[in-house]
């Protein structure tokens, strides 16, 4: 990594981002903080996230990372729980408490979660068990600051994740446009495909278009537009008629899959790997991708994929 930081450094790009990827984050997270102590470049500081979602390729870590030339927009904070505050607290108290770390940053700044938050990412500890919990405090969280299926919601992926905290069962890493306005943002839906997800009782978008060319793809998986799961028990039909999805929803969006840079791709069992791989070898054989172990939020979903596109590359 700190090979590939100087090769961009000579293009005069810096990284503003690094998500890592633990396969056993209780045993290597400790590590790898201080692993990455001083060696990060300063002139750009960029935000860490890490989070354990065993990368299926055997590896222990994997890491994505992004530069940019130009000096972020965004503000990125990956919030924990400490064991203390984790311990004896459900996923709703506990979602609860993440939401409250974060307005708690953000007020002081003059921002609100409403207009300022255009991306998430939940990871849930055992999730099908914890996700309910989850979903009724975002629920609840929105309702009280103003975000409804009237107005708007927030691209967001929730998956199975874990930290390196025993007690804690919920992580939420937020993105924040500190000067961006509700104009700025365009909500995709691509209700020829997909239902509106207030139909089954969850509050985030499918995906948002910022003004600059930015587009975010939420977590998709292979529902139609009616809410149901399709091809069940069929991963690789499965992984075609989410990627149908994700191309009309970037097609609302003034973008094609052409343009997809990377995808982070979730499976939820570990023996679908070589025919995932296989499958987006041929179909992307150009694209960077990585591939988790991830458990879907419906059990009967095998495969969810998230992608984005750069700014000022739209049609």
């Amino acid at each position: 990594m700190e090979e590939y930081f100087r090769k961009e450094a000579a293009q005069g790009r810096f990284p503003v981002f690094v998500r890592f990827f633990l396969s056993d984050a209780q045993n290597q997270a400790k590590a790898l903080w201080e692993a990455l102590e001083g060696r990060l470049p300063s002139v750009s500081k960029p935000a860490v996230s890490i989070v354990e979602q065993p990368p299926l390729d055997g590896s222990r870590i994997a890491a994505l990372v992004q530069t940019s030339a130009e000096k972020p927009k965004f503000l990125f904070h990956s919030l924990r729980l400490t064991e203390e505050e984790a311990a004896g607290q459900d996923s709703y108290t506990q979602s609860r408490l993440l939401f409250a770390k974060y307005l708690e940053i953000i007020r002081p700044l003059g921002l609100e979660l409403k207009t300022h938050c255009v991306r998430t990412w939940i990871y849930v500890r055992d999730i099908d068990s914890n996700y309910a919990g989850l979903v009724q405090a975002r629920n609840d969280v929105f309702a009280e600051e103003g975000l409804s299926h009237d107005t708007h919601y927030i691209a967001s992926t929730g998956i199975g994740g874990a930290t390196e905290g025993r007690a804690a069962v919920v992580a939420i890493d937020f993105l924040t446009r500190p000067d961006i306005r509700e104009p700025d943002k365009t909500y995709l839906k691509a209700l020829t495909h997909l239902s509106p997800t207030h139909d089954y009782g969850v509050a985030f978008e499918r995906g948002v278009r910022l003004s600059d060319g930015r587009v975010f793809i939420s977590g998709t998986a292979s529902i139609d537009s009616r809410g149901q799961v399709l091809y069940e028990g069929d991963v690789l039909a499965q992984a075609e008629r989410l990627l149908e999805n994700i191309s009309v929803l970037l097609g609302e969006g003034g973008a094609t899959l052409e343009m997809v840079p990377y995808f982070v791709v979730y499976l939820r069992d570990i023996s679908d790997y070589s025919l995932v791989d296989g499958y987006m070898q041929q179909r992307f054989p150009k694209v960077p991708r990585i591939i988790l172990e991830a458990r879907v939020c419906r059990p009967s979903w095998l495969i969810e994929m998230e992608c984005e596109i750069p700014p000022r590359v739209c049609l």
